[in-house]
């Protein structure tokens, strides 16, 4: 290093620019300055053909959502008779009519309603079904695996198999036309997609931690809700995006228990809005479609990253 220290002391000159330098060869050839050479290589169309993909899938599946927000502001003219996305005018007496509610119910208490449902729902859901998931992840007890196959096999029986014995019982019990039929069952456990979820979840989980909470004389309850329900986190958030949006957008369920308007939800009052007159009024019911959209909107963009979390863990554990 000492020859070349003294070259540079003798010889302080800027290192000369680029196009100078192409003199200089490589295997035997004259060196290239095209702007491939420069930058390394072309456009990388491994890196860049999926992300293509993607953005064209979204705006395919986010096409949907822009024709109702388009037609929930066109006249009633142009809702069935036009194939324009846009509209020729903006009418926004759709979105007044629709806050107008139906049969002399505000779209404020409809969407209470739904919300009161949905989170009762959630609560329920949260609650039982990771009760039921860690007595067959962590516990102990006779005829649990025969028991966990009977649970998973009813992923396969239809809803409407069912749908008639709990009206039989909910209806001898007078709760028929009360939200007891919709919120009581998510109470017992009783969808067995969320118990596997949050089973394939704790299965995951280190032993170490309950073997230390029973040294510390901690119970099986108190073990659960301490240890394992906080760790369980992803998965319960996961069961609780999953509850809120299929109570939200639950028609069939809602409208064999309800009857009277005032105890609509929005997906029931969609139905009657549109047949409550002679001519269906498509505007104002594709601009109460909106209204009902946007709480599963906010909610989905507020919990997405858990959701992802919670589904990627609790498919890979276990």
């Amino acid at each position: 290093m000492a020859p070349a220290d003294r070259h540079r002391r003798h010889h302080p000159d800027p290192v000369p620019d680029l196009p100078v330098l192409g003199l200089l060869r490589g295997r035997g050839g004259a060196m290239s300055l095209t702007a491939k050479n420069l930058t390394g290589s072309g456009p990388d169309l491994k890196r860049w053909l999926p992300h293509t993909v993607a953005l064209v899938s979204l705006l395919v599946l986010l096409y949907p959502l822009a024709w109702l927000l388009a037609t929930s502001l066109k006249p009633a003219d142009e809702v069935v008779t036009s194939l324009d996305l846009w509209p020729s005018h903006l009418e926004w007496s759709n979105y007044t009519t629709a806050l107008d509610g139906v049969s002399g119910v505000s779209v404020t208490r409809l969407l209470g309603n739904s919300l009161m449902i949905a989170v009762g729902a959630v609560i329920g859901n949260v609650l039982s079904c990771s009760l039921a998931a860690y007595a067959f992840a962590r516990l102990r007890f006779r005829m649990r695996g025969p028991m966990f196959g009977f649970m998973v096999a009813t992923l396969m029986l239809p809803h409407h198999v069912v749908l008639i014995p709990q009206y039989i019982i909910f209806n001898r019990l007078g709760l028929v036309d009360t939200y007891w039929p919709l919120i009581l069952p998510k109470f017992l456990a009783t969808e067995a997609f969320f118990v596997f979820l949050i089973v394939q979840f704790m299965r995951g989980l280190p032993r170490e931690l309950e073997e230390s909470a029973r040294i510390d004389g901690c119970g099986a309850f108190r073990t659960y809700w301490a240890i394992t329900l906080p760790l369980s986190r992803p998965a319960l958030i996961t069961t609780a995006i999953f509850a809120f949006i299929w109570t939200w957008n639950d028609f069939f369920t809602q409208m064999i228990y309800l009857f009277a308007p005032e105890k609509f939800t929005i997906t029931l009052a969609l139905r009657s809005f549109v047949d409550q007159s002679s001519t269906s009024a498509y505007g104002p019911m594709f601009a109460m479609s909106v209204i009902s959209v946007l709480p599963i909107v906010l909610f989905f963009f507020v919990f997405q990253r858990y959701l992802v979390q919670g589904m990627a863990t609790s498919g890979l554990k276990g």
